[in-house]
């Protein structure tokens, strides 16, 4: 951690809850069985979950709370709430994964209240200067699932309970794969930073310096993540600074191999 901030990085540490997919007996690996808000397994070869009653899920949102104190001990700067991919907090949201008939289940102000109240205990304990993000998966990519208009609605109400950003990705709570191709997710982060009024960040096969400039330059979006790029490039950064006419300082080992502009 103080070697990461040393060289000027800001370190932000993701929350996450597995749900129905933290395991099944070919995949993954954990207790037996899996929770979830109903018992509807992830796919036909994984385990039906164990359906948690509304006072397990009061445990739950203390773990969560207690996972960002540990988070602010250790030096995280920011933190996000992981609600996307199909995973705990998302099966809340999607109709997919969601069948219960109590106050967390039905309609989508129920399916939120999970949500909510995570980001509500988190909140509490991060200091008002920190972000908090969550990050959502805009669409199932499914007839019957999430739609990106429940998901501006969803955003709106993260706002209102001191949400700074959400993180736009999709899909997840099927094994249905979506129509991917560069910049596919950018519309949903433009939409919900237009009419959900809250900064926004993109993701997904955002691969030349030229495109996430675009996407951030024209408003649509407020930040760009990146993930299999840098594993491929982990040097990007400082080649994309260059190819945008930045000079950035390198690290000083780096400093002999570094180009003039």
């Amino acid at each position: 951690m103080r070697l990461c901030k040393a060289q000027g990085a800001v370190l932000c540490s993701q929350l996450a809850h597995a749900g129905r997919k933290a395991w099944t007996s070919t995949k993954g690996a954990g207790p037996s069985p899996s929770v979830a808000p109903s018992a509807i397994p992830f796919d036909a070869d994984w385990t039906a979950p164990h359906e948690l009653a509304p006072v397990e899920l009061d445990g739950i949102v203390a773990a969560y709370r207690a996972a960002a104190l540990r988070a602010l001990r250790a030096g995280f700067e920011a933190i996000e709430v992981h609600a996307a991919h199909g995973y705990f907090l998302h099966e809340f949201l999607s109709p997919i994964s969601n069948h219960r008939t109590d106050q967390y289940g039905g309609l989508l102000e129920n399916r939120v209240r999970m949500l909510l109240r995570v980001v509500d205990a988190v909140r509490e304990v991060l200091p008002e200067s920190q972000p908090l993000s969550v990050r959502l998966s805009c669409t199932d990519w499914i007839e019957g699932g999430l739609t990106i208009e429940d998901q501006v609605q969803v955003a709106r109400w993260l706002k209102a309970h001191g949400v700074d950003l959400v993180d736009c990705s999709s899909g997840g709570s099927t094994p249905q794969l979506p129509p991917v191709g560069p910049g596919y997710q950018v519309p949903f982060a433009e939409k919900i930073r237009r009419e959900a009024g809250i900064a926004t960040m993109t993701v997904g096969l955002i691969t030349t310096p030229e495109m996430a400039e675009e996407i951030v330059r024209n408003g649509r979006a407020d930040l760009v993540a990146m993930g299999r790029e840098l594993l491929r490039n982990p040097y990007w950064p400082l080649q994309a600074a260059r190819a945008l006419g930045h000079d950035i300082a390198w690290p000083k080992q780096y400093l002999r191999a570094k180009p003039v502009l």
